[in-house]
């Protein structure tokens, strides 16, 4: 059944989608985030799609994309617009694309606004944000990268729209809980009382990590392990091993816990960095709070103390009828906020 005036606002990445059905109100209805390996071709978007669809419908639909950077493409435009000509075609009702400052474009303007299109997700959580908050460092820390902004009375104070110039302002970090490389982290972790090389190889990710941290729930952990085997601790003791030439029988599981703390030591310590430069640029950081959302927000909230700034989760902001579904809408916080400003336009 479709609700009149309900909108699902998607979020279109290259290895997850992600979609939040709103009410009228606002008011939550529905939360899903799907595994979408998009690099493997758009057939995998359209499995994703026809997934969501089982569970929720909408008179509107507002989508955002990151998508647009997987390898299928030739390049970015091409990944917008063929990205937006499927979905058009999917999703029954009006579909509309966010562009950033540009608002939401129809389908016949996309190719026009695809670089006001690309990898703006972020803008939407942003923009929608900054109607109800005057001044935070917003932290979306997902499977693949870290999002960093700056919210500034009511207003996103930010240096890139690009993901070339948000790199260049570290307000783009390519670092995730579930996808990244443990050799992204460190070339030298401390392991047995020394220092010990990181094996330049994709033998574990920062789901392993977390998974023998205890972190990461299993629903959040949907992509496939680098060898490709099962998720449990004890493989992924197994190859977190591998990354220091080493078996999982050398050492106890307690070692290879204490290994996965110093990979995730490494990793906060590139964020904190990261966020440390944002916060620089700002002249009063009296009032400053750390907003986080994402799979990895359990990382923002440690980062805020680390910082000794006041933390507050995105969840605050989302009106929904249990606790579990504003968790859900929570870790897929670019598709409510986009369903949010497609409600008020």
């Amino acid at each position: 059944m479709v609700k009149n005036n309900s909108v699902i606002g998607w979020d279109i990445g290259g290895a997850h989608l992600k979609a939040v059905l709103r009410d009228a109100t606002g008011k939550v209805l529905a939360a899903k985030q799907v595994y979408c390996p998009l690099w493997r071709g758009l057939n995998e978007l359209v499995t994703a799609i026809d997934d969501v669809l089982l569970e929720m419908q909408a008179t509107q639909h507002a989508v955002t994309m990151t998508g647009e950077l997987a390898d299928i493409f030739s390049n970015r435009q091409a990944g917008v617009v063929q990205i937006a000509q499927l979905a058009a075609k999917k999703l029954t009702g009006e579909v509309r694309f966010f562009a950033g400052n540009a608002g939401f474009v129809p389908l016949n303007l996309v190719e026009h606004h695809a670089h006001d299109i690309a990898s703006m997700n972020w803008l939407a959580s942003l923009q929608y944000l900054a109607q109800q908050v005057k001044q935070a460092l917003f932290v979306d820390i997902g499977s693949t990268t870290t999002d960093l902004a700056i919210l500034h009375s009511h207003t996103p104070q930010v240096l890139g729209f690009n993901d070339a110039a948000r790199l260049k302002s570290d307000e783009l970090v390519y670092t995730g809980v579930v996808r990244t490389p443990l050799m992204a982290l460190a070339q030298k972790i401390p392991f047995n009382g020394d220092w010990v090389n990181v094996a330049a190889e994709h033998f574990a990710t920062t789901a392993d990590v977390y998974t023998l941290t205890g972190e990461l729930p299993l629903h959040d952990n949907m992509n496939d392990t680098a060898d490709h085997a099962e998720k449990s601790v004890e493989a992924s003791a197994r190859r977190i091993a591998r990354m220091v030439g080493m078996d999982a029988t050398d050492a106890p599981l307690s070692a290879w816990r204490q290994l996965a703390h110093s990979f995730k030591t490494a990793q906060l310590n590139q964020l904190e960095l990261a966020m440390l430069r944002q916060i620089s640029r700002l002249q009063d950081q009296q009032s400053l709070q750390v907003i986080g959302c994402g799979a990895g927000e359990f990382l923002a909230a440690e980062l805020a103390q680390r910082l000794g700034l006041q933390y507050v989760s995105v969840t605050h902001y989302i009106a929904a009828e249990n606790e579990e579904l504003t968790s859900s809408a929570a870790v897929c916080f670019p598709a409510f906020a986009v369903a949010g400003l497609g409600l008020a336009c």
